[in-house]
């Protein structure tokens, strides 16, 4: 009698294969867009510079884009559910190059105005889509793998696109605005033709679905102030960090090479990591993950160098890295199918209420650096122990929704 050899997948194949065609589709999508991401970090200068505007101006213009943003989500979770992920992705997708080219083009500051609203309005209209598309197609057990692969593209095509859109913002703005337009044509197109529509029919059980469904989820409602806690504190990467090291005597040359430890980190270690990740308890991992955040953060009270700078980057992004897969997962495994792209939105809301909220913090500068990064910290650490609080219910309803 012989006893079958199960043969153990490659290294490779455990990080990467397995999954379905068109998420490889979404994948190479968002890798396009994300590389032709050139506007957004350079906005600041764009206005100032370019368009003249003063820097209250500026400021105002920001605000009515973040907006736009904290509306976006609910929008756009609520087009995911009713007219589908396929078009409201790619309808997304072909709104933001209208409106990236419109804002190119935009002289005076209330064309400006509307142009950033719009762009707020659909720059991200993409994600709960995208989220409710990763849930529609990929079994639970792999969707931290999943989910943590699409993190992986985006910080790997913002990365190169950021580095081109610097090199390339020395020949003119327009250079920006119209490779991040084509990129955003180009992802809507792949996902049209290679992307069927997953959103559940009657016949599948769905049922009609409205916001105010989610808005009664208590546990959605709970874990979506765990997750406003989470980007709370890593918001503080782009609002409050460049300010304090600027104070500290740090360049904006020495910022941007230690910033780099963190892209480095996650192009290297998230794609080796996402598979191991999802074995484990969803709500603690993602309670880990924050904790170490929030560990990281704090320890900036206590930079003077560049050097320990990047020490606290590496452990921030060691935690940023461990929550990014987990989050959109326990969403996906909160929702009931009919209502993925709603429940997508309000944790997509969390995220642009966090990015709004962040800069509210810069004050606690003006009483200390160690006030402001230990109260960072704080929410860090409470947040995690709220995550890992709501691990059984969170386990509870995963087994249910399964069924």
């Amino acid at each position: 009698m012989t006893t079958a050899t199960v043969e153990k997948p490659s290294f490779l194949k455990s990080k990467i294969g397995g999954l379905p065609r068109p998420f490889w589709a979404l994948w190479s999508g968002t890798l396009v867009n994300r590389l032709g991401t050139m506007v957004m970090p350079f906005t600041g200068v764009y206005l100032t510079q370019s368009r003249g505007l003063s820097l209250a101006a500026a400021g105002m213009v920001m605000a009515i884009f973040g907006a736009g943003q904290l509306v976006s989500q609910l929008i756009a979770g609520s087009l995911a559910d009713r007219i589908g992920r396929r078009a409201t992705l790619a309808g997304g997708m072909l709104a933001t190059a209208v409106a990236m080219l419109a804002l190119g083009y935009s002289t005076t500051l209330p064309a400006i105005l509307v142009s950033m609203f719009v762009l707020g309005l659909v720059i991200d209209a993409y994600r709960p889509a995208s989220s409710a598309l990763v849930a529609d197609l990929i079994a639970p057990a792999e969707r931290p793998r999943a989910y943590g692969l699409l993190f992986w593209a985006i910080n790997l095509g913002y990365a190169v696109g950021m580095t081109a859109g610097g090199w390339l913002a020395q020949s003119g703005f327009m250079w920006l605005f119209w490779f991040d337009a084509v990129s955003s044509v180009i992802f809507a197109v792949l996902v049209w033709r290679a992307i069927p529509e997953t959103r559940p029919e009657p016949g599948d059980g769905a049922r009609g679905g409205e916001m105010r469904e989610v808005l009664r989820d208590r546990l959605m409602l709970a874990f979506t102030a765990v997750v406003l806690g989470n980007a709370l504190v890593y918001s503080q990467t782009f609002t409050t960090l460049p300010v304090a090291m600027k104070l500290v005597g740090l360049s904006t040359a020495e910022f941007g090479l230690a910033m780099a430890a963190n892209g480095v980190l996650i192009v290297v270690l998230q794609p080796l990591v996402s598979d191991w990740l999802g074995r484990w308890d969803p709500a603690r991992t993602f309670a880990l993950g924050i904790a170490v955040m929030g560990v990281g953060f704090a320890m900036t009270a206590f930079v003077t160098s560049t050097t320990a700078l990047v020490v606290t980057i590496v452990v921030w992004t060691l935690g940023e890295i461990v929550t990014a897969g987990i989050a959109g997962a326990i969403v996906a495994s909160l929702a009931p199918a009919h209502l993925r792209g709603r429940y997508a939105g309000l944790f997509g809301l969390a995220w642009a209420a966090a990015g709004m909220a962040a800069p509210l913090m810069t004050p606690l500068l003006k009483i200390s650096a160690s006030a402001l990064w230990f109260t960072v910290g704080v929410i860090g650490l409470v947040t995690a122990a709220a995550g890992a609080a709501l691990s059984p219910a969170i386990k509870r309803r995963a087994a249910l929704n399964e069924r």
